[in-house]
């Protein structure tokens, strides 16, 4: 076989990984919770803190940066003692919500189904 014919095209390349790229940073577990808890508004960093069940101070942070980065987060610093932060969605992360609010949507109408499946699918597959 041909070099030719084993190499991915440019063009297929670079459409692809960019693509790829902000799929990883947006779908990621830590991503979805914070763009939902952020959707009704101005939010402080304690209030994601206490409503995203299991994040850590540190994977909170962190993702913060990551989404303020790619454009979906505007952090706002008042001039207070202490200081007071908040964040809010900017108009891309709110298109983003609507998508992640169908999805969530049917993550919960589903469940019960999702569950009684991979009960008949374990009790097919464990010996008898």
């Amino acid at each position: 076989m041909s070099r030719g014919n084993t190499d991915v095209p440019e063009q297929l390349m670079t459409e692809a990984c960019p693509i790829t790229e902000v799929l990883d940073h947006v779908a990621g577990k830590w991503s979805i919770g914070i763009i939902v808890a952020a959707a009704h508004g101005p939010v402080r960093f304690t209030e994601l803190e206490r409503t995203i069940k299991g994040i850590s101070r540190r994977m909170l942070t962190l993702n913060l940066r990551k989404l303020e980065r790619d454009g979906l987060l505007e952090r706002t610093v008042y001039p207070t003692v202490p200081p007071k932060v908040e964040y809010s969605l900017t108009p891309m992360a709110r298109e983003l919500h609507a998508s992640l609010s169908g999805l969530v949507s049917w993550a919960e109408n589903h469940r019960a189904d999702i569950a009684k499946a991979r009960a008949v699918y374990d009790a097919a597959e464990s010996p008898a």
